[in-house]
């Protein structure tokens, strides 16, 4: 009686497999900036940029959508092919490089100095569903200065952008065009600072 229970059990495991949703996953990316054309300036600063933070809900991969003040979620067949906090990193590193107002723009990761480090955090980077359909980022920058180790100048951006479709794919362009706004913002803002006198 044991052995028919377990082999009756087995049967339903095999036919509980064969309910598995079988959607395939989706990924996506954000377009980087293009490559940089403008020469390096050679008396501008050493900049060296670290990974952006980001809370462990948008470390998974999956892209992400409120609905209302209070209810997240994440569409389990749609996802990022690198984490949000790196797209957001090779992107400002990319557009700050672009502007040519630097003697040099590298990843903290490398082996590097630089004479500030551009370092910060991404409180928001997703869908968010009320009478319309929009995407909302959120990002704090801090510049620290490598000689003091200070934190010199910080800026906190928010952007918001329509989607317009109602499809996944729409989102992820939504979401694209808010990060290109964010990061040019963000590098104009960094870039107004170091002019300072």
């Amino acid at each position: 009686m044991r052995a028919v229970c377990i082999c009756a059990i087995a049967a339903l495991g095999l036919l509980d497999t064969g309910c598995v949703d079988t959607r395939p996953i989706h990924y996506y990316t954000i377009e980087m900036p293009p490559a940089p054309v403008t020469p390096a300036a050679p008396a501008g600063p050493a900049l060296t940029v670290s990974d952006i933070s980001a809370p462990p809900e948008l470390e998974d991969g999956r892209i992400r959508y409120r609905v209302g003040p209070n209810e997240v979620g994440a569409y389990e067949f749609h996802r990022w092919i690198e984490r949000p906090g790196t797209m957001i990193s090779e992107s400002l590193v990319q557009t700050l490089r672009a502007s040519g107002k630097y003697r040099s723009v590298t990843e903290s990761s490398s082996a590097a100095a630089g004479d500030y480090q551009v370092r910060g955090k991404l409180y928001e980077f997703d869908e968010v569903d009320s009478e319309t359909i929009q995407t909302n980022i959120s990002l704090r920058v801090d510049l620290v200065d490598m000689k003091s180790r200070q934190v010199v100048w910080e800026d906190l951006v928010r952007h918001e952008d329509p989607v317009r479709g109602k499809n996944v794919p729409e989102v992820v362009a939504s979401l694209d065009r808010n990060l290109q706004a964010v990061v040019k913002e963000t590098a104009e803002a960094l870039s107004r600072y170091l002019a300072r006198p």
